[in-house]
């Protein structure tokens, strides 16, 4: 499957991973976890064989599928369905059997008869291929994972990042691969999705890595566990499942305190007592050998867990404006033929809270675009009230430039700061030294989402539109965001899977996708919130 022996892993000086070894054989379903930039995404890139190791060696057996947390397709004009079956190369005879059946259908006598003529052939190849039993898996997984028909008859240009994502998991289910490498496999699904692809992947008879900051999900699955220790620049590794890592990683920590108190304590003794011995010519040679133990004695434990930095997260202090800094009214939006929204009206109060709704598919990515002014409306006007000040947090980060460094990005938002507060803002969100200095399409999706809600809290925006804020972000970076989200003074417009970020919000209204209805919030719409 895949063998990495003495792995090692660098962005520029920074170790992320030294002298790794580890095996990843059929019917290991490994947990790989660690905080936010331990370099999690960095191993699973490499073991895909998507960038190299700086040391070591990696040895992989047959092919291997790879879902990255901002996959990117060559060609967007591909019909979605197609992206899928392209895994086990249906997509080719598929695409030939649909020309030929229209090519049959022709009043054209010489075209109908060479079409008639050529179908069996095609057929018998999509037969030799798995034929119609595969095209209904193909179908089974993407239903399961809230593709519906309309999205899988479109290209992939015209669907959200959510959607693309979607469509690349599918597409690696699908393949029938030996190993998978699944970056947070269950952002961007509803909670009936993240329901079937738990099932799915605890029967998985392969191997596969997963990282995931859902516990639900590593806990169904996992029967090992790897930490990513990003203080160490080691992987801890748990022959057990999730629950049972917990407790023993615990335990490690107790045992690894108490043996390094206890070492600490003796070595000072000796140490103070070899500092008494060492005025004593007669007596020198044996404080030395008292200091080579106490040495010996500390180089010899293991690490202790340093405490994890979390980000310093506060919202700006919103500028002044007028009674309502946002309005839209009649907004559509349909691509191609397939429509996504009608006649969406909105108002944004000054520090309103609303939270938007709908199904996977429904446009509350689009509608946010459209409000931030990076998508036009087919139809319908938004209107910017006195003082307006957005604020826009895309799920797929597309408002950091990724091929400028991360001080490069903070600069460009908030251009008036100097540069020691520059980086003093970004040393509060954990990038500081060679850090700010890295390119940013090498960050971890949870850097990313810290970069780009470091460049929030320099707008001084009055106005957030956030989507899907809490992605990719480890336990206590979440907590940071939400005890944020409910202090922050301006109005927020939020589109998000996760009860805990619309708890923090405490919304005040609802709207409704596709219908666009608006309605005050109440705890009925809480349910729903995982599942749209």
């Amino acid at each position: 499957m895949i063998t990495a022996q003495a792995v090692e892993l660098r962005i520029g000086a920074r170790v992320l991973l030294h002298d790794a070894s580890f095996r990843i054989a059929p019917g290991d379903r490994i947990g790989l976890v660690g905080r936010n930039g331990a370099g999690k995404t960095t191993l699973t890139k490499t073991l895909a064989g998507e960038t190299q190791p700086t040391g070591g060696k990696i040895v992989r057996g047959n092919e291997i599928g790879y879902l990255p947390q901002d996959p990117r397709t060559g060609d967007l004009d591909v019909i979605a369905m197609d992206r899928v079956l392209s895994a086990r190369g249906l997509d080719s005879v598929v695409r030939q059997m649909r020309e030929t059946e229209g090519a049959m259908a022709s009043l054209d006598v010489e075209t109908h008869e060479a079409a008639m003529e050529r179908y069996p052939r095609l057929e018998e190849r999509f037969l030799a291929a798995g034929g119609y039993a595969a095209e209904s898996e193909a179908e089974t997984i993407t239903s399961n994972l809230g593709l519906d028909d309309r999205i899988l008859a479109q290209t992939l240009g015209t669907l959200s990042g959510g959607q693309r994502r979607r469509i690349e998991l599918a597409r690696i289910l699908f393949s029938g691969v030996e190993t998978l490498l699944l970056d947070e496999p269950t952002n961007h699904l509803d909670a009936d999705s993240i329901i079937w692809l738990r099932e799915y992947l605890r029967h998985y008879s392969g191997g596969l890595i997963v990282i995931s900051h859902d516990n639900e999900l590593l806990r169904a699955i996992a029967n090992k566990v790897f930490h990513l220790d990003g203080n160490r620049g080691e992987i801890d590794q748990y022959n057990m499942g999730w629950d049972r890592y917990l407790e023993q990683r615990e335990t490690d920590e107790r045992r690894r305190r108490k043996e390094r108190q206890i070492a600490e304590k003796t070595a000072g003794t000796l140490l103070a007592q070899a500092e008494k011995m060492r005025a004593k010519a007669t007596k020198a040679v044996a404080a030395q050998n008292m200091i080579r133990r106490a040495e010996k004695m500390l180089s010899g434990l293991e690490g202790v867990r340093a405490s994890d930095k979390v980000a310093n997260l506060r919202f700006p202090k919103p500028a002044a404006c007028g009674k309502t800094p946002l309005t839209a009214s009649g907004l559509s939006k349909a691509y191609g033929s397939q429509e996504v929204f009608t006649g969406v009206d909105l108002a944004i109060d000054r520090g309103s809270r609303v939270v938007i709704l709908g199904l996977n598919g429904a446009g509350k990515t689009t509608l946010l675009r459209i409000l931030g002014g990076v998508e036009d409306a087919d139809q319908g006007t938004v209107n910017p009230g006195h003082g307006l000040k957005i604020g826009y947090y895309a799920q797929e980060h597309e408002t950091l430039d990724m091929d400028a460094t991360v001080v490069e990005n903070l600069r460009h938002a908030a251009p008036d700061l100097g540069d020691t507060e520059v980086r003093g803002v970004l040393g509060s969100f954990l990038f500081s030294g060679d850090d700010a200095d890295k390119p940013t399409r090498v960050l971890s999706g949870g850097e990313k989402t810290r970069l780009a809600l470091a460049t929030l809290v320099v707008s001084s925006a009055n106005v957030l539109l956030l989507d899907e804020p809490t992605n990719n972000l480890d336990p206590a970076s979440r907590a940071e965001i939400l005890g944020a989200l409910s202090t922050y003074e301006g109005a927020v417009v939020m589109v998000t899977h996760d009860d805990g970020a619309v708890a923090a919000l405490n919304p005040e209204r609802v709207l409704l996708l596709p219908d666009g209805d608006e309605d005050l919030w109440n705890d009925s719409y809480a349910e729903l919130v995982s599942l749209a």
